[in-house]
């Protein structure tokens, strides 16, 4: 996954202009999603009545988790922020040290959070059989969760659990957790203060910086100042009861301490999370799963998220080449969204292409009409 772009994107408009109210908005949205196709796409293929999500970090603020862009977004907040690389994560292990420690704090918010009303407004439009799928550059499970009989792609994986770099077996993001914890435990005490302290309660980045925190995505928490270097880690437990033979056919070893954390001898048994990490290539089937889905259907519909990762906007560049009539419904600016619109008929209403721009919480008041069985006509 390449790194994305961090500075601001230019402002978006409001497509159709009438849209430039909640009434208006929710009109054109209702349009998009059940007007009869008034063009056959270019290659034939597909459903041309269905339409597939490609959603990203936007949708979750409202499920109390940083996004990247928006007002209170980590790059906006956070000019310093940068993730860690995927080339860092396996070759350095201080470089894995400050991770888990960091990751360590932020899963608590994470593993609390739930699904919002966008989530389960998407599975109402998924029953009503408006959506045909979901594409999701998040990483929280939130779809999933939401409507498990949607079909959900997870673009950038999951941290729900992790994955060994040597053998790949996974291993359930709780159970590491709490081995974290009794590796740590001045860590695992001060994590608790913190939760006492309220400060992984407040969606306030403010309030959080004042209690020592900085949250950013992904479960990922700073704490100025902490000895990172004293942060413990375990090894991978199969390739610590068997270590396997390398690719080079040499037998490789794990090592821990006396209290099972991972040591630099070793030469395997590396946990990462099962996400995929800037730097780090999306699995091929996650590719070919991702366009079939673009491929299947005859409409796009991009929520929360700048497509800024090249991973989603060859996605929605994809769907534009097919044809497909594309919906942006986004806060902020969307890269390159100038040309998603370029040739929509002049007296169209939605059905060709709706671009939504609304004040927090408009987004999830749209799908709230939904969820609250309002319902959608063409009209």
């Amino acid at each position: 996954m390449r790194i994305p772009y961090t500075g601001p994107l230019p402002p978006p408009s409001v497509i159709p202009r009438t849209a430039n109210t909640i009434t208006g908005a929710i009109a054109a949205l209702s349009r998009f999603l059940t007007a009869a196709p008034s063009t056959a796409l270019r290659d034939g293929a597909g459903d041309p009545k269905s339409t597939v999500i490609l959603s990203g970090a936007g949708i979750s603020v409202a499920s109390g988790l940083a996004d990247y862009r928006g007002t209170n977004g980590t790059y906006r907040q956070n000019k310093t922020y940068r993730p860690i690389y995927y080339h860092e994560f396996l070759a350095n292990h201080e470089a894995r040290k400050r991770y888990w420690a960091r990751s360590f704090l932020g899963w608590t918010n994470l593993h609390k959070a739930k699904p919002n009303a966008t989530h389960y407004a998407i599975k109402n439009l998924g029953d009503l059989g408006l959506i045909r799928s979901v594409i999701t550059q998040n990483v929280d499970s939130f779809h999933s969760i939401a409507h498990p009989d949607l079909p959900t792609l997870e673009l950038h994986g999951y941290l729900r659990a992790l994955t060994c770099v040597t053998c790949h077996n996974d291993l359930p993001r709780e159970a590491f957790q709490e081995s974290l914890a009794k590796l740590n435990p001045a860590w695992a005490a001060f994590l608790a203060e913190a939760i006492a302290s309220g400060a992984l309660d407040t969606e306030n980045p403010d309030e959080r910086r004042a209690r020592g925190m900085k949250t950013n995505p992904d479960g990922d928490v700073d704490l100025p100042g902490a000895p990172y270097s004293t942060f413990r880690y375990p090894a991978c437990p199969h390739c610590l009861a068997n270590p396997p033979i390398s690719g080079d056919g040499t037998q490789t070893k794990v090592e821990v301490d006396k209290d099972g954390a991972w040591k630099s001898t070793s030469t395997a048994g590396i946990l990462k999370p099962a996400v995929v990490m800037f730097g780090e290539s999306i699995a091929g089937k996650m590719k070919e799963g991702a366009e079939h889905a673009i491929e299947g259907s005859g409409r796009l519909l991009v929520v929360g998220t700048s497509l800024a990762t090249y991973s989603a906007w060859r996605l929605a560049r994809k769907a534009q080449e097919r044809g497909m009539p594309i919906g942006i419904l986004n806060l902020g600016g969307v890269r390159g969204e100038d040309a998603f619109f370029q040739e929509l008929p002049v007296a169209q209403r939605g059905e060709a292409g709706v671009r939504i721009v609304r004040i927090r919480g408009a987004l999830f008041f749209l799908f709230g009409n939904v969820s609250r069985g309002t319902p959608l006509s063409s009209s």
